[in-house]
């Protein structure tokens, strides 16, 4: 009965010793989640939203495709940065360059 009585008393001491050894574990997990996430993470998110439903390798090809990058930017996107890029130029040649740049 000693034995036992001394076995728990221990045990009861020893939890809330590893409990808190193991705190310090987890506070960098949250510290990670507070950062802002970086461009591939944010593209993976959207990639996987616009991916829902497929499965397989309908899946693994179009998350390829998403995943690359400029292969697949909305027209908006292209506007936004054909339009950054056209910067300085006037006239005919601003017409001319948003022309390719918008169709490639």
């Amino acid at each position: 009965m000693k034995r036992l009585l001394g076995t728990l008393t221990l045990l009861a001491m020893t939890i809330p010793a590893t409990a808190l050894a193991n705190a310090h574990k987890e506070a960098p997990t949250m510290a990670a989640a507070s950062a802002p996430m970086t461009a591939q993470q944010s593209r993976m998110g959207d990639c996987n939203k616009k991916a829902t439903g497929k499965t397989g390798d309908d899946r693994k090809a179009f998350m390829k495709t998403c995943l690359s990058g400029d292969a697949q930017m909305t027209q908006q996107d292209k506007m936004k940065k054909c339009s950054v890029d056209a910067t300085g130029k006037k006239g005919d040649e601003r017409k001319a360059f948003m022309k390719t740049c918008l169709s490639a």
